[in-house]
């Protein structure tokens, strides 16, 4: 039996490949994403169709989550991981060749449910195959790929788009493919039954949703990775770009600035962050990440110039880093890493405030002002804030039977 891995030793090899997968699966996102849009419209659609094409990838990947999770549970991750990424790298070539536009929302569509798969099956292999004393470090590491994969990707996909509309679906089906037959094959040598007899999880029969949901410290975990994804994925994305333009009447340069900033901060702290989450305990880093997060929206809503808004940027960077770790290594420890449907749950949590966030905050934009959009954010980062208050340390607690 190999040594047991520290939290300062080695990770375990299987960390780099789902890292290097999902920097790929990013990569490739961020290359296709801005063609995407355009590409709907050369079939001569409606703004509103053209965007469709983006929205129906994200709903199918929310509404598909659950299904992903009992895959994980009856076939194992390796199997999901793999047909995932084929699915999306197959349906994103394929969206490439499309005649229609008809054709090409079908495919995306598609492309969500690979999507799901992959992103379920993957998180909840990398909580398999790290000890409970790694879990932060393993999640930090694994969300700097997805981080350097999406500041990197559109870098890639401008000049790509300018060039082809059509290219970049090709460059991102490669990317995937390859990415995901490297990983197939590293990953069929690997012994989970070894990295559980490591972690003490040999015996851990897959955690239920219904007894993962019975834990007031998962129940933290997954309303913060809800008010990450409204906060974070959904509102920072969507509003930003309107209140530096219309709300500060600044220059249009900086929402990238603003943006860059945000990431930086986050991609710096991340991996700090993981390391803290293993030696001093998650709950007190989920509880800072949602302080900082209720903090961020407040400071956007008071900003009136630059130095502020970016303030706030870097506020939603080290949350953002914060709650990533700590929320996956509680999820971790609650279901003693093993368990397809509440990660799933998880999971979704962040797709559906991905999703309403930008819904309600632009409405809200929209009837009243950018304060009162960014007051609502800070808002749900406060009830967040509110249950992690109530819940208990969950490192080295086992998982309820």
């Amino acid at each position: 039996m190999r040594a047991l891995r520290k939290p300062f030793g080695p990770l375990a090899p299987e960390v780099a490949v789902l890292t290097a997968v999902a920097f790929s699966v990013a990569l490739g996102f961020g290359i296709v994403a801005p063609a995407i849009p355009l590409f709907a419209k050369d079939f001569g659609v409606t703004n509103f169709a053209a965007g469709a094409v983006i929205s129906v990838f994200a709903l199918v990947r929310f509404a598909c989550a659950p299904m992903a999770g009992r895959f994980v549970n009856r076939f194992g991750e390796r199997l999901v991981l793999a047909i995932g990424i084929v699915i999306v790298g197959v349906s994103s070539l394929l969206a490439g060749l499309s005649g229609s536009y008809a054709q090409l929302i079908v495919l995306r569509g598609i492309g969500g449910l690979g999507s799901a798969m992959f992103t379920v099956s993957s998180f909840a292999l990398l909580l398999r195959v790290v000890t409970p004393d790694q879990r932060g470090r393993a999640a930090g590491t694994y969300q700097t790929g997805f981080l350097l994969g999406a500041i990197a990707g559109p870098a890639f996909g401008g000049p790509l788009t300018a060039w082809s509309l059509r290219a970049p679906f090709f460059v991102y089906a490669i990317t995937l493919l390859v990415a995901g037959g490297l990983a197939t094959v590293f990953l069929a040598r690997t012994s989970l039954y070894e990295h559980e007899v490591v972690a003490g999880t040999a015996d851990q029969a897959p955690t239920t949703l219904a007894t993962a949901a019975r834990s007031s410290a998962y129940r933290a975990a997954v309303a913060n990775n809800f008010a990450v994804g409204w906060a974070i994925f959904g509102v920072r994305s969507s509003l930003i770009p309107l209140f530096v333009v219309e709300g500060l009447r600044l220059g249009s340069s900086w929402t990238g600035a603003g943006l860059v900033l945000s990431a930086a901060v986050q991609g710096l702290v991340l991996i700090p962050a993981g390391r803290m989450v293993d030696t001093r305990g998650r709950r007190s880093f989920l509880r800072a990440g949602a302080a900082l997060s209720l903090g961020a929206g407040v400071t956007m809503a008071v900003a009136g110039g630059a130095p502020l808004f970016l303030a706030g940027m870097a506020l939603y960077g080290t949350g953002s880093a914060l709650l990533g770790v700590s929320s996956a290594a509680v999820v971790g420890d609650v279901i003693g890493g093993r368990g397809g449907t509440p990660v799933a749950a998880f999971q979704m949590a962040s797709d559906a405030g991905a999703f309403l966030g930008p819904l309600v905050a632009g409405e809200l934009a929209d009837v009243a002002s950018f304060e009162v959009a960014f007051l609502a954010t800070a808002a749900v980062s406060a009830l967040a804030f509110v249950t992690t208050l109530v819940m208990p340390e969950t490192q080295h607690s086992q998982p309820t039977p």
